[in-house]
């Protein structure tokens, strides 16, 4: 019987990226760390983008 493990956090995903994956496998940690940089960069936006959807609809609906 295998044990199913738990669901992680995204800061628990993102610091085993950026901690355990540079002492294994360090050109990929850098490529892996960009796009983290990049997402983490880009994630208000969606975040604003998302709220403007959410608000249109329920203008739209009333």
């Amino acid at each position: 019987m295998t044990l199913i493990q738990p669901l992680r956090k995204v800061t628990t995903v993102h610091k085993d990226v950026s901690e355990r994956l540079r002492k294994i496998n360090p050109t990929l940690a850098k490529e892996v760390r960009k796009i983290l940089d990049e997402n983490k960069a880009e994630r208000h936006i969606r975040g604003g983008m998302a709220t403007k959807m959410k608000y249109s609809k329920l203008i739209k609906n009333n």
